[in-house]
């Protein structure tokens, strides 16, 4: 949404804000756009599993070679998913100069307005099959990134008090913005034990991706009052539902001291996404294809088991969000995650699991932000955007700010062939700010996150 009044280059930076709120594919996560761990086994331990074992299933994606070392029967089977509940706020706040010789207008929210998309179900599914002591394989789909925002239930601006300049007017600014991203992986497996010490893996990676925005955009043009904004060039920018199909691969290597002394490596590509006619940026009818590339990623780990009922592990990931086309135009920054968790079994039926994980957020407080200047342009949107425009979208439409994670879990052995894993993650309050210079403009975005997960398996 946009006050379309005179005002030179300040009123034309801020129809382009209103454009560029309107881009948001998502709205946040946990480490990015990533959940910190695939799997309850994972999750209640911080998200590690790449240099120690944690679960047969957890080990498709974390790091297939680990998926030879545990003692399963011939099939190990997993149904189980995630209840994920963010709590998401922005306040923004931007400047209008309605006409020449008067003071700027204020435009901001009424305090921090909170997404009312706060709840989503995330599945995921597995199966490992021990095929002798040397090699084994497995498959899992898992949902491991995506969400979304939803302002539809906001006012938008209210032109009786644009007359009334004592003071500031409540508005979304985010034009009834709405968005939903899902993005799964199909990831088969295979690993070979080389001996006693050193495992080897690899996995394929079928990844699907689904994208919709719906926001409401009216754009600036010369108005003939000098009180009321006219906005008479309207339209919807959402395109509907796009949907992709992209490959990438996963590489393991697994290391294994007499079950004492753990490490790990892991490599995953990247993988090249294209939501085909999602959103028209400029208003022309035609709807623009966005490019988006889940980034690639390098772990490694190490892991103890000081006892035989207790074992601790540290990882340690960098995420290249850098060099991702999509996110790297957002001018989101590397990641590098640290993840600790550990097992103690009181029981031989109970595992009791705890963890932490840490990743600083990839958008950064940004301050002296240039307001006005389109030069960042979004593939393949035809308008450009400003550094500041840029920052707003990042935090008003897509503020994966989170970085503290406290996890708990457990495994809870009922039968011989059949265990239930449970995992419960809290992101702590995390907020990042960005301000135009000149005061042309500030945005802010604070949020927590909940989890809870859990995962039925059977062996046979």
């Amino acid at each position: 949404m946009n006050i379309k009044k005179g005002g030179g280059q300040m009123r034309k930076g801020t129809g382009l804000i209103s454009t560029i709120l309107l881009l948001a594919p998502f709205a946040l996560a946990t480490n990015g756009d990533n959940l910190i761990g695939i799997g309850p086994a994972s999750r209640g331990m911080g998200g590690i599993g790449t240099g120690m074992p944690v679960g047969p299933i957890d080990s498709i994606f974390r790091n297939p070679a680990w998926i030879t070392h545990f003692n399963t029967k011939r099939f190990f089977v997993s149904f189980g998913g995630i209840i994920f509940m963010p709590n998401v706020k922005v306040s923004s706040k931007m400047y209008m100069q309605p006409s020449a010789g008067q003071n700027p207008m204020e435009v901001s929210t009424n305090g921090k307005v909170k997404s009312d998309a706060d709840l989503f179900l995330v599945p995921e599914v597995g199966i490992v099959h021990k095929i002798n002591d040397r090699l084994s394989w497995g498959i899992g789909a898992f949902g491991v990134s995506g969400m979304g925002v939803d302002f539809r239930s906001k006012n938008l601006m209210d032109v009786s008090q644009i007359i009334n300049r004592n003071s500031p007017y409540y508005t979304n600014a985010l034009a009834k913005m709405h968005t939903t991203f899902q993005f799964m992986r199909i990831t088969p497996s295979v690993a070979y034990k080389i001996n006693d010490i050193i495992s080897v893996g690899a996995g394929l990676h079928i990844a699907w991706g689904s994208l919709d925005m719906g926001a409401e955009l009216c754009a600036d043009t010369p108005a003939d009052s000098d009180i009321i904004p006219e906005m008479d060039k309207c339209w919807n920018a959402s395109g509907g539902q796009s949907q992709d199909i992209g490959f990438g691969f996963s590489l393991g290597l697994a290391l294994n001291f007499g079950d004492f002394i753990y490490g790990g490596l892991y490599y995953q590509s990247p993988v090249s996404m294209k939501y085909e006619k999602v959103f028209d940026s400029n208003g022309d009818g035609k709807y623009e294809d966005l490019k988006l590339e889940q980034p690639q990623e390098v772990a490694l780990g190490i892991g103890v088991a000081p006892l035989n009922n207790l074992k601790v592990g540290f990882d340690v990931r960098w995420i290249n969000w850098s060099d991702a086309d999509g996110y790297k135009q957002f001018d989101w920054e590397d990641q590098i995650v640290y993840a600790i968790g550990l097992e103690f079994k009181p029981i031989d039926s109970l595992a009791l699991r705890a963890g932490w994980n840490y990743g600083k957020t990839p958008i950064r407080d940004k301050s002296n932000l240039d307001p006005m200047r389109p030069k960042n342009s979004i593939p393949n949107f035809d308008a450009k955007f400003s550094d500041f425009q840029v920052y707003w979208f990042n935090l008003v439409g897509f503020p994966a700010i989170a970085e503290h994670h406290l996890t708990l879990g457990l495994n809870w052995k009922i039968t011989e062939n059949f265990n239930i894993d449970v995992s419960y993650v809290y992101a702590l309050k995390s907020d990042v700010s960005a301000k135009a210079a000149g005061g042309a403009g500030e945005a802010s975005a604070e949020m927590t996150q909940q989890s809870i997960g859990i995962g039925l398996n059977w062996q046979f």
